[in-house]
């Protein structure tokens, strides 16, 4: 038990030093505004302009408007700060499905990234209707490592958010989805977040799942830890289901409102290793 709890003392740390080290020295900043008043007019080309390796903080202020673009900031990117205008006024809308590698809305790969004030959205099945298809449509993949999320939304209706590798932190971010809409193997914190379980697509009485956690081995560092966090909606829905033998997610002091499945928990893959 004391190793246990000495593993999710240190992604705590991980989240406090996150907080203090938003970046105070930027080196300079970037304007983008998709009606032509800024040094860019899409978020992409802002991000291609920063050189490779980049060792100095970079920010990337962009003005309110809906982004309908895919954006990616590649590996060997870091120190890139993305500053929205507001959640509900910045946005990247993009609707595509298919391979993780080629479909979501936003695709962070490299290290030491933080993002502010920004939606990703992935258009695809979002917003849902009855009938709308249930297949994988990102609108984020974060797997760079020291990487944070502050008042940031992300929208979907089946697997919205591949929490894929690395440290991350989210802060007041809002995630929306029915069925696995955060999974990945990565090793981070949501705190104070709202996490909605929507309605929409098949059959609605079926439950959906907040949750598949993707860590492989009892040797893997990786989880989820939801704290103080809001778990709300209107489909039933369970905490989550294993991606891995070893998935490992935990709600801390978080306040449930949605309709959470007795069991809790689904198995799935790894049936028989309960």
């Amino acid at each position: 038990m004391s190793c246990f709890w000495l593993k999710w003392s240190f992604i705590a740390l991980f989240a406090v030093t996150l907080v203090s080290s938003r970046p105070t020295h930027v080196y300079r900043t970037i304007y983008v505004d998709k009606l032509g008043q800024g040094n860019f007019s899409t978020i992409q080309s802002a991000i291609d302009s920063i050189p490779a390796k980049n060792t100095r903080w970079i920010c990337i202020s962009v003005m309110a408007g809906d982004y309908k673009e895919q954006v990616k900031i590649p590996e060997g990117k870091s120190f890139i700060y993305l500053k929205g205008d507001a959640k509900k006024r910045t946005s990247i809308v993009w609707g595509s499905t298919g391979s993780p590698f080629t479909s979501p809305t936003f695709s962070s790969l490299a290290d030491n990234i933080i993002v502010k004030r920004m939606t990703f959205w992935n258009s695809y099945n979002y917003p849902p209707k009855d009938g709308s298809t249930v297949t994988q449509a990102i609108a984020a993949v974060i797997s760079g490592d020291k990487s944070a999320f502050y008042q940031c939304s992300f929208l979907g209706l089946q697997d919205t958010l591949l929490d894929a590798r690395g440290r991350h932190y989210f802060k007041a971010c809002n995630i929306v989805g029915a069925f696995d809409f955060i999974f990945g193997a990565g090793q981070s914190i949501y705190q104070g977040c709202n996490i909605s379980v929507i309605n929409g697509g098949i059959d609605n009485r079926l439950a959906g799942f907040i949750t598949a956690q993707g860590r492989q081995s009892p040797n893997d560092t990786n989880g989820f830890v939801f704290k103080e966090c809001n778990i709300m909606g209107t489909r039933q829905a369970y905490l989550g289901r294993a991606w891995g033998e070893y998935a490992r997610v935990i709600y801390f002091n978080s306040s449930f409102q949605a309709s959470i499945v007795p069991q809790g928990w689904d198995a799935w893959v790894a049936t028989g290793h309960e």
